[in-house]
């Protein structure tokens, strides 16, 4: 397959995904004690397939011109288009990129969630570590990747227990929905090698780090203020798949 028509068969497969998650952020987006939400704004029941979790964000009980609810709907399109599209032009026609895509939207959903209430779900993370893991298993096994599965399966060990040890020595800097969210990005970036396991963690901790300190000397925050880590992790990670993909 040429290289341009498969960047835009990812694109455009990035874009529906991408249609899809702000549904699942307006259920997703609630605080730890509260129940995922199960009606729109408005009080109608969010029906559809997979039991309400798979479609627009857009409920038909409402009055024409009220019934989108999810925000940024464009956005999460056009992010998740655009990360998919240079995931395939870094990766090319190798299977892990079916991987890397497949992961992408939930990686996009867990950054809005986080955005919105500080939060990354077990039933988003624990999930993308063990998919990631599972699917990067059955990509080794096909002709021409370019990868390390066993390589992976330690560098989610090895990212995870990293991210331990900060949440142990700092809690109140460090969630522990971070550690559990670095099992699976270190799955992925392992896949690649440990240079690159490296880069895309430093590379979260130093974008996390700057949006950090901006927000400090803009007095937009203090020291005590909790800032969503996740979003910073998941787009190391990407940067690190990508020059992962045009090393490999």
């Amino acid at each position: 397959m040429p290289p341009v028509v498969l960047v835009v068969l990812a694109a455009a497969y990035g874009a529906a995904a991408g249609l899809l998650v702000p549904r699942a952020r307006y259920r997703l987006a609630v605080e730890p004690e509260e129940p995922w939400r199960a009606v729109c704004p408005r009080g109608h029941a969010l029906t559809g397939a997979a039991r309400g979790w798979l479609g627009l964000a857009r409920c038909p009980g409402c009055p024409d011109g009220e019934r989108d609810y999810g925000t940024g709907r464009p956005w999460a399109a056009a992010l998740t288009a655009l990360v998919c599209g240079v995931l395939a032009a870094a990766v090319g026609a190798r299977p892990e990129l079916a991987v890397w895509l497949l992961l992408t939207p939930p990686m996009v959903l867990l950054a809005g969630v986080d955005l919105a209430v500080h939060r990354l779900p077990d039933v988003l993370t624990l999930p993308l570590a063990a998919g990631a893991a599972a699917l990067l298993g059955v990509a080794t096994l096909l002709p021409h990747s370019a990868g390390s599965w066993r390589r992976a399966l330690l560098g989610g060990a090895a990212l995870s227990g990293a991210y331990l040890l900060l949440f142990l020595i700092s809690p109140s800097g460090m969630g522990f929905g971070d550690v559990k969210l670095a099992l699976g990005l270190g799955v992925a970036l392992g896949w690649y090698g440990w240079a690159v396991l490296v880069l895309g963690a430093c590379a979260g901790l130093l974008l996390g780090s700057c949006y950090a300190v901006a927000l400090l000397a803009t007095r937009r925050a203090t020291r005590g203020t909790g800032m969503a880590f996740g979003p910073f992790m998941i787009l190391g990670a990407c940067a690190g798949l990508v020059l992962g993909g045009l090393a490999a």
